[in-house]
């Protein structure tokens, strides 16, 4: 057995010792119980110390002012927390952070697995030492991807039911119905992510926000330019005492247009994506079974 091999099976055995170790301490009730303080902070806090000036909230304090330190390390904390409201996850940038160094630590941990089953084969080569950090890049950079994608696909279906609320708003405002009530009836009655964001700002607006701030925030959370371009001239409509139901006619006219511009781009580039089978897999095989016999005739010199 060489020194690598029983480099790796140390470090096996060890791991399982540790992982055991830890798992036997985590069911120790005096380990596993909660301290006294983070018993009783919640039913104390508000009463004998509604500021959270307790130790407990100090400590907490303390840990979020290092998670600040953390995120402005990394930096785009903005940026980060604007792509989160776009996908709709709940998280904020800290959390999204603390989640995708699991994602790194796990993929580490992964990839230093297989290096020690490499190693225990006896197939070790130089270039698998970088297996570890290659995963844990790798994991940490697919949740990003995972944002992205729920992001983009948030604010396509975002794009396909704004003109058909604003439509609906146009047609409860023409029948008497205040702004704020039409928004209410769009959230009750419609289902889709454009609807729970109006039924959030209504809710906004309905506890102590003014209602065109409530919007303005609505448009700059989901950050579609078609949505937050209604919202403006609605907002707007609203500051000058102009018909709102002419106003959201207009604009659904443009997101209808918008759509369709949309859609006719997207159908071209299909359309060219279309081409890549035909060109680089059936052209070729056409052409394969129409030059091949001929060449084997002409090498059999039959003809």
């Amino acid at each position: 057995m060489s020194a690598l091999t029983e480099l790796a099976l140390a470090i096996v055995l060890g791991g399982a010792f540790a992982a055991g170790v830890v798992l036997v301490a985590t069911r120790v009730p005096r380990l596993a119980a909660p301290t006294l303080s983070r018993r009783i902070a919640p039913y104390l806090r508000d009463i004998a110390d509604p500021r959270g000036l307790t130790p407990l909230e100090s400590a907490g304090t303390d840990w979020r002012t290092r998670r600040d330190r953390f995120m402005a390390a990394f930096g785009g904390a903005a940026r980060l927390e604007q792509r989160l409201r776009q996908a709709g996850w709940t998280q904020d940038a800290a959390g999204f952070r603390a989640r995708q160094l699991t994602w790194i630590v796990v993929g580490a941990l992964a990839g230093g697995a297989v290096l020690v089953l490499l190693a225990l084969v006896g197939r070790m080569s130089p270039g698998a030492v970088l297996l570890p950090p290659v995963a844990g890049a790798a994991a940490a950079a697919v949740l990003d991807l995972r944002l992205t994608s729920a992001g983009r696909r948030r604010r396509a279906r975002v794009e396909e039911e704004l003109p058909t609320l604003l439509e609906f708003l146009s047609l409860c405002l023409a029948a008497g119905e205040g702004l704020r009530d039409a928004l209410r009836r769009v959230g009750e009655i419609g289902s889709g992510e454009l609807t729970a964001e109006i039924r959030r700002a209504v809710l906004d607006s309905g506890t102590g926000s003014n209602l065109s701030d409530a919007l303005v925030d609505l448009g700059r959370r989901l950050d579609v330019p078609a949505l937050s371009r209604a919202l403006e001239h609605l907002v707007a409509a609203i500051d000058r005492g102009a018909p709102l139901a002419g106003v959201l006619q207009a604009q659904a006219g443009d997101a209808r247009e918008d759509a369709k511009r949309s859609l006719i781009e997207r159908a071209g580039k299909k359309e060219i994506a279309m081409l890549f089978p035909i060109v680089f897999l059936l052209l070729p095989m056409s052409v394969l079974f129409a030059v091949f016999p001929g060449i084997v005739m002409l090498r059999l010199g039959v003809g």
